[in-house]
This record gives structure tokens, C-alpha cells and sequence, in this order.
């Protein structure tokens, strides 16, 4: 090939404008299909061919991009601690079954396993993980000071310690009132107003208006006096059956529920969580402040002689055994039972227990409902 032939040669872009003018000089009427042809053919060539004189140049920036895609943490689903009964989740009936199995102590230990992948510190992870209750987690139950039994409450009354004595009267009244609307059950109505059925859950808080008369048990603990006297008689009864009743963590004010729910978030961001994981892997363990019954001084948790510790192992104790079948008689309900956890939002808590009247207690402890789905069927 000689360079004259080579002068021969014509450009891409030539070729293409010679071909349009001849199009047009034949079909003047569609001249400007020509035209728009010939811009279009020009330009994807320049654009192919700047691709092409840059290959190398292209090639090493997607070796970069890919690089960096795949060393990314955006690039793999997230992992998310964001954990809640309250969720509100759209799975089929089949699994519901197994979700209401799901226990507080597996969500953590699957937080856990998940830590792994978020430098978060196993081994404080596992102390939190280990409490599991607010009561646990600040070990009332193990402190002979924040407990109480009825043998206590005797030595206090002889001393005239305890001023249980100056609303005895009223109490009693409360009790004998209640125990004569549990002998006419089919006329029995419930107001939403009415104090001892009053609900407080996550979905509930307390009421900004909500106010009871504090009393106290025994020493620093303390509860809604109106239920002092149907504790006691609880508890009295217990004690002629040869079951010892101990009381631990009653009443908590604010600043309490506020301090246990702060330490159990700390622990976690303690153990490498960032603060809204933290606050809602916390939030399953100790109850949101504003939204615990201990605040309106109606719960009452209760261990026993030989078994301290808040865990489903209570249930086994005579004293757990006592409860489930007589508390009921005294105004008192489990207000965690086995089975209700999809609906109390609270995992199974056979040591706590609530006052909502001798009344409100036979319907639910008859027909085996929790306070929840009392309301939903009996509260106008």
C-alpha cells in the first residue's frame, strides 16, 4: 500500500456526509432524515472511538470502582438490633408460633452473635444479657434491705413502725367492697376511670394527670396505700399455708425507672452499640420510663425462701405455685402469664404481680385472659 492510496482514503465522517448528500440530492423531501442520520451516526462514532483510544484509561478506573464496592460496608445488608415486641410484623400465621417462643435471653445471645460483626464486646454484652429484668439488674431481689416478708410486717405493726394502721379502715372497705362485686359477676361493669384496672404498657404510658396516695409497707418500701391492706391478707393467708411470700421491688419513682433504663443502655453502648440499637435492645429488657406499673405503685414483685432469683424458675416454688392459684382471691393477677406474650409485649414473668381488684381478678384468673385483653372485652 503506497502513500498515494492512502491519500486516497477518506474519513468515517466523510463517508457519512457523502452518503447523506446523496441521499438528498435524490430525496429532497426527506432531507432532514439525511441530516439526522448523519449527527447521529457522527457522534456515537466519536464517542465509541474516544472510548476506544482510552481503554486502558477505563479499564483501571472499574478495577478502582469494583475494588471499592466490594470493600464497603454499603455493599452487604445491614444487620439491625432494632428488636421489639411492639413491632408491628407482617408474617405468615405458621411462623407466629415460633416468634411467640422467642425468648429475651435468645434475643440476646443473638445480638451476641451479631456483635461479632460489629466489634462489639461479647463479654459485656453477656453481663447485660444476663439481666434481663430491672429488678435483676440492680439485684433488689438479693439485698435484704429492699425486701420484705410478712413476718417484717408483723414485727413492724407490733412496734407501731409501719403506718398501714391509719388506713386500715378504708383499705378494708376496698377489700370487702371487692369481694361482694366478685359474688355477682354478670352484673359487673368496668370504667376506664377506675383506678385499680388502670392500663400502663408500652402502648399506655402514664398518664400526665395519673396521681395515688403513696403508702408505705415496711421501711423505705412503699406502694399505692389502697392496696396495702389486700397485700397483707395475701400474704397472711400465703404464710397459714406454709408458703413464705417476700416482697422486693414495689414502688419506683421516676428517677429510678429512668436510672435502670440508663444503665441498661450504657451497658450496651458500653459494649460497642450505637445509642438507637442500644436503646432498643434496653428497651426489651427494663421498661421505658413512664410506662412501668411499679411507677403507679400497683406491681409488686415476689420471690420466696430459697429461691431469690426473678426468672421463670419461680413458677416451680410453692410460693409461684401458691400465687397462680390464690391471687386472684386477694385482687392480685399474674400480669405477664405464659402464652400472652405477643399481647402484653412483656415476656413471661411468673414473679409479677398486679392489683386490679378482687373483681377485675376472678374474670381474668376465670377465663384465663391478661389485663389487656380484659380491657378489650370488659372496659367500656
Amino acid at each position: 500500500m503506497n502513500a498515494g492510496y492512502l491519500q486516497k482514503q477518506i474519513t468515517y465522517k466523510e463517508k457519512i456526509i457523502s452518503q447523506v448528500g446523496k441521499f438528498n440530492r435524490k430525496h429532497k423531501h426527506l432531507s432532514f432524515l439525511g441530516v439526522a442520520y448523519a449527527v447521529l451516526a457522527i457522534f456515537t462514532y466519536n464517542i465509541l472511538f474516544y472510548f476506544y483510544r482510552n481503554v486502558k484509561r477505563f479499564t483501571a478506573l472499574a478495577c478502582i470502582i469494583l475494588f471499592f464496592i466490594s470493600s464497603s460496608s454499603f455493599s452487604y445488608p445491614g444487620m439491625s438490633l432494632n428488636i421489639s415486641f411492639d413491632s408491628d410484623l407482617n408474617i405468615e400465621s405458621e411462623d407466629r408460633s415460633d416468634l411467640e417462643e422467642i425468648s429475651l435471653v435468645e434475643v440476646a445471645q443473638s445480638d451476641a452473635q451479631l456483635s461479632v460483626a460489629k466489634d462489639i464486646d461479647i463479654n459485656v454484652l453477656k453481663e447485660a444479657e444476663n439481666q434481663v429484668n430491672p429488678d435483676v439488674s440492680e439485684a433488689d431481689h438479693l439485698n435484704p434491705d429492699m425486701q420484705v416478708s410478712i413476718d417484717d410486717i408483723l414485727e413492724a405493726e407490733s412496734e407501731e413502725a409501719i403506718e398501714v394502721s391509719e388506713t386500715t379502715d378504708d383499705n378494708a372497705a376496698i377489700l370487702e367492697e371487692d369481694t361482694a362485686l366478685a359474688s355477682s359477676m354478670d352484673e359487673l361493669s368496668f370504667s376506664k376511670d377506675d383506678w385499680k384496672i388502670v392500663l400502663v404498657n408500652k402502648q399506655h404510658p402514664i398518664p400526665d394527670s395519673y396521681s395515688f396516695p403513696l403508702g408505705t409497707i415496711n421501711g423505705s418500701m412503699k406502694c399505692d396505700e389502697r392496696i396495702i391492706e389486700p397485700l397483707l391478707s395475701m400474704m397472711k393467708a400465703a404464710s397459714a399455708d406454709g408458703v413464705k411470700l417476700i416482697i422486693c421491688s414495689p414502688y419506683r419513682d421516676m428517677d429510678r425507672q429512668t436510672m435502670l433504663f440508663t444503665n441498661k443502655v450504657n451497658r450496651y453502648m458500653d459494649a460497642g452499640m450505637c445509642y438507637m440499637d442500644a436503646y432498643n435492645l434496653a428497651s426489651q429488657a427494663v421498661t421505658v420510663p413512664g410506662s412501668s406499673e411499679h411507677q403507679i405503685g400497683l406491681a409488686i414483685d415476689i420471690i420466696t425462701d430459697g429461691y431469690s432469683s426473678l426468672d421463670e424458675g419461680f413458677a416451680n416454688t410453692s410460693a409461684g405455685k401458691w400465687l397462680l392459684a390464690n391471687s386472684y382471691k386477694y385482687g392480685f393477677i399474674l400480669r405477664y402469664p405464659k402464652g400472652k406474650e405477643t399481647i402484653t409485649s412483656i415476656e413471661y414473668e411468673p414473679w409479677h404481680f398486679r392489683y386490679v381488684g378482687v373483681d377485675a381478678a376472678t374474670i381474668m384468673a376465670q377465663n384465663d385472659i391478661c389485663l389487656e385483653e380484659f380491657w378489650n372485652i370488659y372496659v367500656k
